[in-house]
């Protein structure tokens, strides 16, 4: 794994071993930044299901502002802090070991994000549950871009949990996994 772009570029990244975490592919990683390349510049990232911190750090290599990296895993958030470290970019980022849910309902009128991706253990089929409850709980901001990646869970563009999304893409890539990337447009 490396940043393929920016500042950063060429930094390789460090993964837990094992199954715990499930990087996202260079692929993949490479065709969800060629989509939304040119909205990434000056954006608050909000990086739900950390892991590796790799998608918010290729965020903050082509030049978003600040990212925040959220994991209920100790090990995979010193491994996201080592990351950054090495890509330069610790000081730009805040890091909290935390349930997903937790901490929507704990940031809630305290934070605010325009791009957040969010790629859980493809199991766990919350995707379009975090997009609901970030919307709910005023985490991001009308025009926020917010990347879903999941397994089984295809997300459909009339559900009704996404009311004041607009799905702008959605790739299957292989066999496994869904990519979607929605566009919040705001309360409806």
């Amino acid at each position: 794994m490396r940043i393929i772009t920016g500042s950063a570029k060429g930094k390789k990244l460090i993964t837990l071993e094992g199954e715990a975490t499930r990087p996202t592919s260079e692929r993949i990683k490479e065709a969800i930044f060629s989509s939304i390349q040119f909205e990434v510049e000056g954006r608050v990232v909000l990086d739900l299901f950390a892991g590796s911190g790799q998608m918010g750090l290729e965020a903050l290599s082509r030049g978003a502002q600040k990212a925040t990296f959220i994991d209920s895993s100790r090990e995979a958030m010193e491994v996201v802090k080592q990351n950054s470290k090495s890509t330069g970019f610790f000081e730009k980022c805040h890091y909290l070991v935390s349930d997903w849910r937790n901490y929507i309902r704990k940031a809630s009128g305290r934070e605010q994000y325009d791009l957040v991706f969010v790629d859980p253990p493809y199991a766990m089929e919350c995707c379009a549950d975090a997009a609901a409850l970030l919307a709910e709980k005023e985490l991001i901001i009308p025009g926020a871009l917010v990347v879903l990646e999941s397994g089984e869970e295809e997300i459909a563009p009339d559900d009704e949990r996404l009311l004041g999304y607009e799905v702008i893409k959605s790739t299957h890539y292989g066999k496994k996994t869904f990519v979607n990337i929605l566009f919040y447009k705001g309360k409806e």
